[in-house]
């Protein structure tokens, strides 16, 4: 099947029966290969997983050598919130192309995102009709919460992760996910990691790796 995202598919060793998918999305100027390196160490704990990586849907403005899910080039919240929606409407027909595909249901699926990808997982994740297994999203925020909160259809637990040190997506925006998420009664675990920017570090990856464990 050809979906409507370019993506990094990683399939289970030696054929393995797939029961589970963990959908990882890039950051602002990435691809699916750079996300895709998460899955180095986490498919050896998850047998029955396929990892899937997509490129963002338009070329990074940027960037133009990777891509984005939304235009970042107007400060205008207006104009990105519209984009992240555009965004979350073809996010959304990839899943149902990854459900059809491997004969899953969402909560077999974890979403999974780092900095704008981040962004879009809670979007997407939270306005679905069902739930996911989990949301973990690194280096994060809620683009718009006046938007989220009216388009929330689901509890889906999340994980945030984030560095204190982070200059491109300060930390406070991981205390204001997390008080938004509470408010709106989704259980949400958070990580602040002393002494790290934006980036995704080991301490991150193992604390994702085994939260995703309990969920899937």
């Amino acid at each position: 099947m050809t979906f409507c995202l370019n993506s990094i598919i990683i399939r289970p060793e030696n054929e393995n029966e797939i029961k589970n998918a963990i959908i990882l999305l890039h950051g602002y100027g990435g691809d699916g290969k750079d996300i895709s390196m998460l899955s180095l160490n986490w498919k050896r704990h998850m047998p029955n997983t396929v990892f899937i990586c997509p490129n963002g849907h338009e070329p990074c403005v940027m960037n133009p050598s990777g891509y984005q899910w939304f235009d970042l080039s107007k400060d205008d919240p207006i104009y990105i919130l519209e984009q992240s929606i555009k965004a979350e409407n073809i996010i959304k027909k990839f899943i149902e192309e990854i459900k059809l595909e491997f004969n899953l249901s969402n909560k077999q699926i974890c979403l999974s995102g780092f900095s704008q990808g981040c962004m879009m997982s809670l979007n997407v994740g939270l306005t679905l009709e069902e739930r996911f297994s989990c949301i973990v999203g690194f280096s994060g925020k809620i683009i718009d919460q006046d938007s989220l909160k009216n388009r929330i259809k689901n509890k889906t637990d999340t994980l945030l992760i984030h560095g204190d040190t982070d200059q491109i997506v300060p930390s406070i925006n991981l205390l204001e996910a997390k008080d938004f998420l509470i408010r709106n009664d989704v259980k949400v675990d958070t990580l602040l990691i002393k002494n790290c920017d934006h980036h995704i570090p080991i301490q991150a990856s193992s604390k994702a790796l085994n939260y995703i464990l309990k969920k899937l």
